[in-house]
């Protein structure tokens, strides 16, 4: 049993799927940038991107099983040549269509009609942006970055966003800790970008460091990896359990199988043991209650105020509870 389940144990809690809402598909690793904190380890020399083929399939389980939201992410996703096709098929079925971006794509050569291409197709945007400050961006995600974000968040205010479009950014700590409360943060982000650059946005999610891939290996090669799972553990709030995204959403992975999570995904937790199982396999009332699998990197999404896709699960966050 690892030490997640304990904590779920311990309460008297169990994990399984609810009611499916969210189809979050993972086009593929390849990006613009190679950010320290990565959980997909994506960068700009990954090769592995879902084909036209298996975003066909997904696009028709789409179609026919029409889930209330269709959530885009990668890598930078828009680099998939399937982005365009899955965003005019989420919204042909009635999806709300959201697109994880990085900002820094609206940059390069061959995207800059993107920020009309989404609004004209009403794409809500969930940008990350790990602070306010130049020098902090840096460091997470290197030189640049943060200069090109700002004037990214510029063109897509001047496209509508952040007013009659949803523009939503995410932070997430520097180091390994815990995000601070999220309404405090989004105060603080909402008065740095609008002060110092004019820049409006919605809403601001907090999410926790996963301790996988890139993150992982910094916390390995620091000597602090023991010492932030024990501050995940110890900051296990049980009120959060109910709420956690996996339990509304389903992971596609850009061949086509599905995971409980896009954490899990990355670890290569398949749904079920042996046998991969594929998006085209499955229906969401066959999801519903079905275990979910978990490992120690759950105590990011279960620590403090909790983190998801959405940002922080509770308001408040207990000081600690074991």
């Amino acid at each position: 049993m690892n030490r997640f389940e304990t904590k779920l144990s311990a309460h008297g809690l169990a994990l399984r799927r609810g009611r499916l809402e969210t189809l979050q598909i993972n086009v593929g690793r390849k990006c613009n940038q190679a950010c320290h904190h990565c959980h997909v380890a994506a960068g700009p020399w990954r090769t592995e991107m879902v084909s036209q083929t298996v975003a066909h399939r997904i696009g028709e389980w789409i179609v026919q099983h029409r889930p209330e939201t269709v959530d885009i992410t990668g890598g930078a996703p828009e680099l998939s040549e399937c982005f365009r096709y899955f965003v005019e098929t989420g919204r042909g079925a009635g999806a709300r269509v959201i697109d994880r971006c990085n900002l820094t794509i609206i940059a390069e050569p061959d995207f800059a009609d993107l920020p009309e291409y989404l609004a004209a197709h009403e794409v809500e945007i969930v940008a990350s942006l790990p602070c306010y400050t130049a020098a902090n961006v840096a460091q997470q995600r290197g030189a640049g970055v943060f200069e090109k974000s700002i004037a990214a968040l510029r063109t897509l205010n001047a496209a509508g966003y952040g007013t009659r479009l949803p523009l939503n950014l995410v932070y997430n700590p520097l180091g390994p800790k815990l995000p601070g409360p999220q309404a405090e943060l989004e105060a603080d982000y909402k008065t740095a970008l609008g002060r110092e650059f004019g820049i409006v946005f919605n809403r601001l999610f907090t999410l926790t460091n996963q301790p996988i891939a890139r993150f992982a290996e910094t916390l390995r090669r620091l000597g602090q990896w023991d010492a932030y799972l024990e501050l995940l553990a110890r900051s296990f709030n049980p009120a959060t359990v109910d709420d956690l995204m996996c339990r509304t959403t389903l992971s596609v992975g850009w061949t086509g199988e599905v995971y409980d999570c896009d954490f899990n995904q990355m670890l290569g937790m398949q749904m079920r043991n042996g046998k991969p199982l594929y998006l085209w396999d499955v229906t969401p009332e066959f999801l519903e209650n079905h275990t979910i699998r978990t490992g120690e990197h759950c105590l990011a999404c279960t620590a403090g105020c909790g983190s998801s896709c959405t940002g922080a699960v509770r308001p408040e966050s207990p000081a600690a509870i074991n």
